[in-house]
């Protein structure tokens, strides 16, 4: 006669395999950035539009949910930007995320002069990402700094 597992191990090895299979998603990678522009011009606030082009180094795809990002030029607060998405991020490969800035015309001067001067500037990007697999999403944070140059002309 054939012994059954008891009910118990049945479970805990269902529990082991699926926990085994979930592994937390490493890191995106900042590649670049491209088609910098601007979108809307006002006295408060301009916004701009740029690409990101980010790197999947995991081995499973993901989700992109929402973002909500402060942007810092210099250590100066250049604006903020929030959105929702529904970005499928394939494995090992690279993406691009459109990304839409609410820029603080107040601190634009202090910016504005070294962008244009194609100098070299501290980028500083703070915030959140939501990423998930599978509908179930979770909250991460971005901590980027690194020196861009910015070419208009």
């Amino acid at each position: 006669m054939k012994s059954k597992l008891p009910l118990y191990s049945t479970i805990f090895l269902a529990i082991v395999f699926f926990t085994s299979s979930c592994q937390a998603p490493k890191e995106l990678v900042y590649r670049d950035f491209k088609n910098l522009k601007v979108e809307k011009v006002g006295f408060a606030a301009t916004t701009l539009k740029v690409d990101l082009i980010y790197y999947n180094p995991n081995n499973f795809g993901l989700q992109l949910k929402y973002t909500d990002l402060d942007i810092y030029v210099d250590n100066n607060y250049l604006g903020h930007s929030s959105q929702d998405y529904q970005i499928t991020i394939s494995k090992l490969s690279e993406f691009t995320m459109p990304l839409a800035i609410e820029v603080d015309m107040k601190n634009l001067l202090k910016n504005a002069l070294p962008t244009l001067l194609g100098k070299e500037v501290m980028v500083k990007v703070t915030g959140t990402v939501k990423l998930g697999k599978a509908n179930v999403y979770k909250t991460f944070p971005v901590s980027y700094e690194g020196l861009q140059k910015f070419t208009v002309f």
